[in-house]
This record gives C-alpha cells, structure tokens and sequence, in this order.
C-alpha cells in the first residue's frame, strides 16, 4: 500500500510539472517583438549566410552539422 502512494505522488508531480509549458496570451505581445526574433537582421544573416557559402561551398542546412564533402 506504501509503494502506490509513493507512486501517485511521483506520478502527479511528473504530469504537473508540464502544465505550465507554453507562452500565455498576455505574454505573446512581448515575444512577437522585433528584438525577440531568432534573427533580428535577416539582411546581415542573408549576408552571412552568403559568406560562408562562398568560403565552404555549401548552401543551407544552418542547423545541422557537416560540410558539403559529406564527411560529417
């Protein structure tokens, strides 16, 4: 009998602890915000961007690891 009490109490502290995840209406305001953006200068990261193609041969693919040899 111990051992369900314990494992109700883990068990409704594990699924509680989800229900605060998510943004709330009144903060959507301050998110969507220019200088909230992932990139707040999509020009100097389209220049970027341009840069290490021309250094790398290698286009797209920002966030997954490896060259265009395909040596990863």
């Amino acid at each position: 009998m111990h051992k369900y009490k314990i494992l109700l109490i883990v068990s409704v502290t594990l699924l509680s602890g989800c229900s605060s995840l998510g943004v709330q209406p009144w903060q959507r305001d301050l998110l969507a915000k220019k200088e909230m953006a992932l990139t707040s200068a999509p020009i100097d990261a389209a220049l970027n961007d341009h840069i290490y193609f021309s250094k790398e041969a290698t286009s797209g693919g920002r966030s997954f690891g490896g060259g265009g040899c395909g040596c990863n």
